[in-house]
């Protein structure tokens, strides 16, 4: 078979033999060429993978960081608000609960990282269950750091349509040091 594809070769004339080569050649460098493109697109195709890799782990991450990054914000805003002379029983006033019977005995509060807790148990009588509901509404969502540590709502045997509510709230304030 070699032996008959060199003859055929010899019998052809220099000229077809010339382009029969230019074929070959050109032939040659088009596999070579589609070889090297195959080769770049599949390096370039194993990185589009890592990357998508990488961005599917970097999402939540991105979702996590900018919730995290929104709370401490609002915190901070909230922390500027608050004045040397703040209270617990100041914000309580502040919402305004008239005619009950409110009564603010100071806690010791905890002391966190750069920040101090001016806690306080906070007793109300006879209020409805509206009222304490948005009672502590306002004072996890007004605009001073308070949290709510503790809530206990007891029915009154006088009148079951009222609730006495018994809290203990702290007031979040900066640390003598911490304060900008």
């Amino acid at each position: 078979m070699l032996t008959e594809l060199q003859d055929f070769w010899r019998d052809l004339d220099s000229r077809t033999r010339l382009t029969a080569g230019y074929v070959l050649i050109a032939l040659l460098v088009l596999f070579l060429a589609w070889s090297a493109l195959a080769g770049r697109t599949a390096a370039l195709e194993r990185k589009r993978h890592a990357r998508e890799a990488v961005l599917k782990e970097l999402l939540p991450l991105k979702f996590a960081y900018r919730t995290a990054k929104q709370s401490a914000d609002m915190l901070t805003g909230r922390m500027a608000s608050v004045r040397p002379d703040d209270s617990v029983a100041k914000v309580i006033d502040e919402i305004g609960i008239k005619g009950k019977g409110v009564k603010i005995s100071p806690v010791k509060g905890e002391e966190r990282a750069g920040m101090i807790e001016d806690a306080a148990d906070v007793k109300i009588d006879g209020v409805t269950a509206n009222e304490a509901i948005n009672l502590i509404y306002r004072l996890e969502k007004g605009g001073r750091p308070v949290l709510v540590k503790k809530a206990n709502l007891r029915v009154r045997f006088d009148d079951p349509s009222r609730l006495d509510l018994a809290l203990t709230v702290a007031l979040l304030k900066p640390a003598p040091g911490q304060r900008k």
